[in-house]
């Protein structure tokens, strides 16, 4: 404080006497631009910016004598304390589903009717559209009427023969041609059935892709599109690194930047596969959602928690420095009195980070006093005052 003032007092008793009428004067000298004047001027300034610089280093001096404790170095410090300390992998998933499918015919034909709206609910096996079946149903009928004839001529043939009368070969004639007619008419019914497009799943109809009317191919020609939203998980890709933290079970809250949405799940299932390009593996994370605002494709921010330290000491990594041994040391303070004492150097070993703040492994223990502001501009041993 002393310092300043009397550098203050020589600065405006400087300005007061001279400042103006040189400013005057070096303007004019700017003016007339004459080497040699500027030369002078600029020469006679440096001789005062010397005496100056000189006279402040004797200020200095004599301070330092009469009060030593002026120069001391103005710190800061905290105490050391264990905490629980939780570290968590920051990942970046999408939300998936396992039931969002774009559904086909399995006949070709005209798509005669078309059941569903888009956005529409429905339910597993309901029917969503029917092909034109290229008159297999008529077919069917013909054989049914052929059935009935088969089926009465068997059942007489059965009668005679259980009484004795008739041949065999008649009564196996009439039994083989009525099974026959069955088993075709069975898999008539069942190539009808694929001209009825049914819901694979109880779901939303998200978009109706080809209109009614439309010729269609099976396999090959999207009809619509169907959405559960009741089973969604996250899937994300995982540093082959954390195999070991990263299982099954573990922790998680996921984060939807867009919907501003936070909610706690845990692990679903890990992959038994790691990806030879990016040295990766997968991991499943399911969410629940009940308002239906989470949609697949979604993107979501993971934070696992892979590490606890139930009694770890915290420091914030602005205060750490490293020696040219590559060692990284803090301050820690010793010989406190009041608000006095002197700055010690330590080696430290230091774990996982988060946030600012990384966890130390060696070198500190529970109520260490350890310096913070001021930390990069003491020396080891050197006193220290502390400001409250």
């Amino acid at each position: 404080m002393k310092k300043a003032l009397i550098v203050f007092l020589l600065t405006a008793v400087f300005a007061a006497c001279g400042d103006k009428q040189e400013a005057l004067s070096t303007a004019t000298l700017l003016e007339n631009g004459d080497l040699k004047e500027i030369q002078q001027k600029r020469d006679e300034l440096a001789i005062q910016q010397q005496d100056i610089s000189s006279q402040l280093k004797e200020l200095d001096e004599k301070l330092e004598a009469l009060s030593p404790e002026g120069n001391l170095p103005l710190i800061t410090a905290f105490k050391a304390e264990e905490k629980v300390f939780n570290h968590f992998l920051e990942l970046q998933g999408s939300v998936e589903t396992d039931q969002n499918m774009v559904v086909t015919p399995e006949m070709g034909g005209v798509l005669t009717r078309v059941y569903v709206k888009e956005g529409q609910r429905v339910s597993k096996g309901q029917i969503l559209a029917t092909v034109d079946d290229g008159g297999m149903s008529q077919q069917l009928a013909q054989m049914q009427v052929q059935s009935d004839l088969a089926k009465t001529t068997f059942e007489r043939q059965e009668r005679l023969w259980n009484q004795k009368i008739g041949s065999e070969i008649q009564f196996l004639q009439a039994k083989s041609g009525y099974e026959g007619l069955q088993k075709a008419m069975s898999s008539m019914r069942q190539q009808i059935a694929k001209a009825t497009v049914r819901a694979p799943f109880s779901g939303t109809i998200d978009d109706i892709i080809t209109e009614q009317g439309s010729v269609v191919a099976p396999g090959q020609s999207q009809l619509m599109r169907i959405v559960s939203l009741k089973n969604m998980y996250i899937k994300a890709a995982v540093p082959e690194t954390y195999i070991n933290d990263v299982v099954k079970g573990k922790n998680v809250e996921v984060f939807f930047p867009v919907l501003g949405k936070t909610v706690a799940s845990k692990i679903a299932k890990t992959g038994s596969f790691i990806n030879p390009n990016n040295r990766t593996f997968k991991a499943e994370i399911n969410v629940p959602n009940k308002d239906k605002m989470i949609k697949p494709n979604l993107t979501a921010r993971l934070k696992i928690n892979d590490y606890t330290n139930e009694k770890a000491i915290l420091i914030p990594q602005s205060i750490i420095s490293e020696n040219a041994a590559g060692e990284q040391y803090i301050y820690t303070l010793s010989d406190v009195l009041e608000s006095k004492a002197v700055a010690k150097r330590v080696i430290i070993k230091t774990g996982k980070k988060q946030g600012d703040v990384i966890e130390v492994l060696e070198g500190l223990k529970n109520g260490d006093q350890i310096i913070l502001e001021g930390a990069r501009s003491v020396k080891d041993g050197q006193t220290v005052k502390i400001i409250k």
